[in-house]
């Protein structure tokens, strides 16, 4: 008894020295602070409703074909035994039969759909409430039609450093004051592209994902608390906010369908357009609801599209290195694909005040201008002459009814254009990069072309208009301004490119994703103009960026998890 009370003695002791000298280090509440920071729910955490999966069917034990036969009678005649091996031989023919069809139907389910598609069908994890209010967010859209904004070569354009430099310090003054005011999950995979509608009375954001799925974020939208996958409840004071709608734009909703672009209609933003590595390209009408798919072709991966001011007509970038030209008034089949690299070209552009004028970026290093006017006077193969051919035979199952067979100008009619004197002007530009062009874009004015590139280098071009009315080879294809920005995004996240602001009304600058977790905003003349960052509440790469066409204030961006923040003044 008495050693268990000196024990005792001497563990009070210790406890008494401990805590003396917890206050002489003023640490008396060290394990209060511990414990509250614990029970303390993480900032960052982005809103993510709780969806109840339904529970799937058990699927039936398997048993061998002994097992599942019926037991038989030792004597039962021989009229017996025939009957019942006629009916053995009958459930194992059904059986056989109903194994086939559903390995035809899981066969269909991966197949890309060419069929018009409803917002029901669209949105089938939706409930009709939820459907009804995507309905009524499309339709205060289409209140007023909100063409794309004209800018002049000009523009911004000063004979002195001083009224340049005026521009520059008011638009960093303007986005120093941005700050993070809404996250969400909009969509449920990687996001691939992003497209930011021109209505200016709404924050409405239109994002595709790596699995096909078309999110739409009304981000500024009033939302109540609701539980997050843990079951803890996070309120809009956390920066949480808006409403987001899934649409499952392109089929199958695996990695073959990521969404490679997202473009609205330029004459009114009435429709949206997206493609796809489903090899398909389909028009989203928000008046009608209904999307119809405008262009597909067999094996040919879709890298990105692009539209002209006008709207009447598309271009469309391949994995093959083809570029294709479609006219969205006549029939598809009429279309035109110019082999105009032997690798992947990623991304095209069209020049928004001289639609002739493109820019490519190809897997070969290089970036190139075209005048597409000296294009069309080749005479392209009509594809659908020899069915017969072996790379272009649509493959095993596919219906070749929706397929999209365009007249083929091959690399070589293009090679002998560029060798004759005429022809010289085709090719306006090009410039070699030490590794693969991942983008290449024009700006509003059609005057300044940025690209990124795998060896961590943003480029700049100034291209005069004087140069352009010449029917000639630019003079210069050296980039003025080079930005050293780390590219390297591996597998696991979206290729960084940079992203003009499409506000004709303010000094060009772009975004672009940053590998520290922020997003860079850079002027025309490769200016760092600010650093969008918010340790506290993003702690992923920002890839995917896009600002909105109207307001200056208004910059979005994305993640490799489907989640999307909106930078905006905190005045909002």
């Amino acid at each position: 008894m008495s050693d268990t009370s000196d024990y005792e003695r001497e563990r009070e002791a210790t406890i008494a020295r401990n805590r003396e000298l917890l206050a002489q280090l003023g640490l008396v509440d060290a394990s209060q602070a511990i414990k509250a920071t614990k029970g303390a729910k993480s900032v960052a955490k982005p809103v993510q409703p709780r969806v109840k999966k339904p529970k799937e069917p058990a699927m039936p034990t398997r048993q061998s074909t002994r097992l599942r036969r019926t037991p038989v009678d030792p004597n039962e005649s021989p009229a017996s035994k025939r009957k019942r091996e006629r009916e053995e031989e009958q459930k194992r023919r059904e059986a056989e039969e109903e194994l086939l069809a559903a390995a035809e139907r899981e066969r269909e389910a991966k197949r890309p759909r060419h069929n018009d598609l409803d917002l029901q069908a669209l949105t089938e994890e939706h409930t009709p409430e939820e459907l009804s209010e995507l309905r009524s967010l499309l339709a205060e859209t289409l209140k007023t039609p909100h063409p794309r904004q004209a800018s002049s070569d000009d523009a911004f354009v000063f004979d002195d450093d001083v009224k340049e430099d005026a521009e520059v310090k008011e638009l960093k003054k303007t986005m120093s004051k941005l700050k993070v005011v809404a996250r969400a999950k909009v969509t449920k995979d990687r996001i691939y592209s992003a497209a930011y509608h021109p209505e200016p009375t709404k924050d409405l954001i239109f994002f595709g994902d790596k699995h096909g799925q078309l999110g739409i974020w009304d981000a500024r939208a009033p939302v109540d608390d609701v539980e997050d996958e843990d079951g803890e409840t996070a309120s809009v004071e956390d920066g949480e906010g808006g409403k987001y709608y899934r649409l499952q734009m392109h089929w199958p909703a695996t990695s073959k369908s990521s969404i490679s672009t997202v473009k609205f209609d330029p004459i009114d933003s009435f429709s949206v357009f997206t493609s796809a590595y489903d090899c398909t390209i389909r028009n989203l009408s928000l008046t009608s609801g209904i999307a119809t798919e405008v262009f597909a072709t067999d094996d040919i991966l879709i890298t990105s599209i692009d539209l002209p001011p006008h709207g009447h007509e598309m271009w469309i970038s391949d994995a093959m290195g083809g570029v294709t030209h479609l006219d969205l008034r006549a029939h598809r089949s009429h279309a035109k694909r110019y082999e105009l690299s032997q690798q992947k070209v990623g991304c095209v552009s069209v020049n928004p005040t001289r639609p002739y004028f493109l820019v490519t970026a190809s897997n070969s290093r290089e970036l190139k201008v075209w005048d597409t006017r000296m294009l069309e006077t080749l005479s392209g193969r009509s594809l659908r002459s020899a069915p017969n051919s072996p790379s272009r035979t649509p493959p095993k199952g596919k219906d070749s009814s929706f397929l999209t067979l365009p007249n083929e100008v091959d690399s070589e009619a293009i090679e002998k254009l560029l060798a004759t004197k005429r022809g010289q002007s085709t090719m306006r530009a090009g410039w070699m990069h030490n590794k693969s062009v991942s983008s290449a874009y024009w700006d509003p004015r059609g005057r300044s072309i940025v690209s990124t590139s795998y060896d961590d280098t943003i480029r700049l071009w100034d291209i005069r208009p004087s140069w352009c009315d010449k029917d000639a080879v630019f003079p210069s294809s050296r980039p003025f301004s080079q930005i050293r920005h780390n590219c390297q995004t591996g597998k696991w996240l979206t290729i960084l490119k940079a992203q003009w602001t499409a506000n004709p009304d303010v000094y060009p600058h772009f975004t672009i994703g940053n590998m520290d977790h922020s997003l860079d905003i850079y002027s025309c003349k490769g200016d760092h103009i600010a650093k969008l960052a918010d340790k506290t509440k993003i702690s992923a790469v920002q890839a995917v960026t896009c600002s909105h066409p109207s307001i200056v204030e208004r910059v979005v961006s994305g993640n490799a998890s489907g989640r999307c923040v909106l930078w905006a003044p905190d005045d909002l």
